[in-house]
């Protein structure tokens, strides 16, 4: 529990320095990564709890439904078990803490949960004012421990495994939801909690959506298969993308894939602590603008994984941040010419004072 008391007291200075009495913990990966509390959220709306953390209290606001699991879970933190809802019981929540600057995560926070919490302060009178925060937590999450690494790699090397069986058993006339249930089916029978998305298995002509969604069309040999697969292990996210080819592919494919390799590696071998993000996405767009395919790379180079598959930070061309020590991002250029087809790549790289360090053990690419 070590780690939990570690995180609160960082949060805790956190809350100090934004002159807030209390943070009140709405998303669910926070709340896990201060926590240790497993449940989830059953839909959009719907919670499984609420942390109030002061500067010296720790509280998890939950329901009957989840009363056992958070005994077991968090020994360390109080425990206040509603009946009606987090709404109904929030003015006696904030007398016991006695707390005026409350602050909320604005980026998950509904803004109809929102009027409902401002409205019982109003009908109450209670001094309270509700302070809008942002990348709080998350900017703690960005840098990852030494366990957190480890999980990362264990949940990488799980997604690593089911791609190698996967490329033992794809073949002409699969569909793409055929192979994507295949996939979703191992990583879940492998150990996994479950995936941490949905799995993109676009064929053909499909490849040149970067988020395409699996369909009824057979994969065909020679054309682009790009597969985006992620496990979530122990809580943690893993995400990788290959594009793989049955036979040999068009040369206008094997063109586009020797680019956006090229930018990969490029990418990788300069990145490193102390660049802005701007910076590190340039590594590998302006190799593929300079070959001519920049408006068809229009996504961010990466972003980084954890609890959440993406998460602080974000490898795009106009952030000013500043890459940090163990970061964990994905580096993933793409190329999608419309009607034609697509290629990407995506490894996860551990971002080091001087260097990246390449997660993933299996390196087996094309060499067109």
């Amino acid at each position: 529990m070590g780690i939990y008391k570690s995180r609160i007291s960082g949060l805790r200075a956190k809350l100090k320095s934004e002159a807030l009495d209390t943070l009140l913990v709405s998303s669910p990966e926070n709340r896990r990564y201060l926590s240790g509390f497993t449940a989830t959220d059953p839909q959009p709306g719907e919670s499984s709890g609420f942390l109030f953390i002061t500067r010296d209290q720790a509280i998890l606001a939950t329901d009957f439904r989840y009363k056992i699991q958070a005994e077991k879970e968090l020994p360390q933190f109080e425990l206040f078990i509603y009946e009606k809802g987090l709404v109904e019981s929030l003015e006696s929540i904030v007398k016991k803490l006695n707390v005026q600057r409350v602050g909320f995560e604005s980026s998950h926070l509904t803004y109809a949960l929102f009027e409902k919490f401002r409205e019982v302060f109003v009908k109450s009178q209670l001094p309270i004012e509700l302070v809008p925060t942002r990348g709080i937590v998350e900017g703690m999450r960005a840098i990852k421990d030494l366990h957190e690494v480890n999980i990362i790699e264990r949940s990488l090397q799980l997604t690593e495994s089911v791609f190698e069986e996967i490329l033992l058993t794809v073949k002409p006339g699969m569909t793409e939801k055929q192979l994507a249930l295949r996939i979703e089916y191992l990583i879940k029978t492998k150990g996994a909690e479950d995936v941490a998305f949905p799995p993109i298995v676009a064929s053909g002509p499909n490849s040149s959506m970067p988020h395409a969604i699996p369909t009824d069309r057979e994969i065909q040999a020679h054309e682009p298969i790009i597969i985006d697969i992620g496990a979530k292990f122990e809580g943690y996210c893993s995400d990788m993308t290959r594009t793989i080819f049955i036979g040999e592919p068009e040369e206008k494919i094997k063109e586009i894939y020797s680019i956006v390799r090229r930018a990969q590696l490029h990418a990788i071998q300069n990145i490193r602590a102390g660049i802005e993000v701007k910076m590190a996405d340039a590594l590998a767009r302006n190799i593929i603008v300079q070959k001519g395919y920049g408006d068809y790379f229009g996504h961010s180079l990466g972003h980084g994984v954890g609890l959440a598959i993406h998460e602080a930070p974000r490898l795009n061309k106009n952030s000013e941040s500043i890459l940090k020590e163990n970061m964990i991002v994905t580096i993933e250029p793409g190329i999608y010419l419309p009607g034609i087809g697509g290629v990407r790549l995506e490894n996860m790289v551990l971002i080091k004072k001087d260097r990246a360090t390449v997660l993933n053990k299996n390196e087996d690419f094309y060499n067109f």
